[in-house]
């Protein structure tokens, strides 16, 4: 019944869209369309910093999600299809976390003009707790109950999601194939070097178990060889039972573990809980899903959030 309800009001909206421009009135996201450039749309920041690093002056890039929303429990408005509808690239994460996109690009009536490039394509999926599979559906979760999506929180996915950004931009503006690649290629040795800090600095800590209050670490742990427990699933407000409490309670206190962290942009109140019932302390370990408003404002990015999460965790780890 949920998903007939949100497909229905797509409908309506793409309606209000096709009507606005029939009778050639201009919407309200006029301001986000620019001509002579290329018009992306985003769903989330990581996403965004890609986007808005490759394209450059060539591309105007609007993110959909704004800043101190958590994504999970985010889904889009009728304005959010008008944007999209008049743009030429829509840049979406895939691997389950958009659960709401089929429906959403179905209702933008673009007819197939608005190239889609899923940024997670080519990276191996990690499969996440089926047990999960309740909470996800009640987060737009569906089709893929059981597959982590937090693909972007290791520097090494995000390399593979910027390429697959850059050849996105090069197939809808060939034109300006050298300044992409130009761009393309500084964001990469970015990325490349923060893909080197994270390697020497967790290669010698004495330390590899991390508890988190949300399972969103699976990439970063593969990668730099780490192993996360989480207080909560794949979806960050899911409930965890109070035998899992208990457990992870235990494992803290039977592996030394000397900091449980949480995030920014969800309660903590589990995390703290925890924490005092095991005599440890918390930290934050930022899964960048977004930014806050005074990260923004402070002009931090995906790489400086990436190197601050690398100190806790080297911190933490001793």
């Amino acid at each position: 019944m949920r998903r007939w309800t949100y497909r229905l009001a797509l409908f309506a909206a793409a309606l209000i869209i096709a009507a606005g421009c029939d009778n050639g009135k201009a919407g309200n996201n006029d301001a986000d369309v620019a001509e002579g450039k290329v018009n992306v749309v985003t769903t989330f920041y990581p996403l965004y910093y890609l986007a808005a690093g490759i394209g450059g002056e060539n591309a105007n890039v609007t993110n959909l999600i704004p800043a101190g929303v958590e994504p999970h429990d985010w889904t889009p408005k009728s304005r959010d299809l008008q944007t999209a509808s008049r743009a030429q690239l829509f840049v979406y994460n895939g691997a389950g976390l958009e659960g709401w996109v089929d429906d959403f690009l179905h209702g933008t009536g673009s007819g197939g003009s608005l190239r889609t490039v899923e940024a997670s394509q080519g990276i191996e999926l990690i499969r996440g707790n089926p047990e999960e599979a309740d909470a996800h559906e009640d987060h737009g979760h569906e089709g893929d109950l059981d597959v982590d999506p937090h693909t972007w929180v290791s520097p090494k996915s995000m390399l593979k999601m910027a390429s697959n950004v850059f050849e996105a931009y090069v197939d809808a503006d060939p034109a300006h194939k050298d300044a992409y690649e130009s761009r393309y290629n500084e964001l990469k040795a970015k990325l490349e070097g923060l893909d080197r800090k994270m390697t020497e600095g967790l290669a010698d800590v004495p330390k590899r178990d991390i508890v988190v209050s949300h399972q969103a670490f699976g990439y970063l742990c593969r990668d730099y060889g780490l192993k996360q427990v989480a207080i909560m699933g794949l979806s960050p407000d899911a409930e965890p039972r109070a035998r899992d409490l208990l457990d992870i309670a235990k494992f803290v206190k039977e592996n030394g573990v000397k900091t449980i962290f949480f995030e920014e942009l969800v309660s903590d109140q589990l995390a703290k809980t925890l924490a005092a019932e095991a005599n440890v302390g918390t930290d934050v370990l930022n899964p960048l899903e977004g930014l806050t408003p005074e990260q923004e404002k402070n002009g931090d990015d995906y790489v400086t959030i990436m190197e601050r999460n690398l100190q806790n965790l080297r911190k933490a780890l001793q």
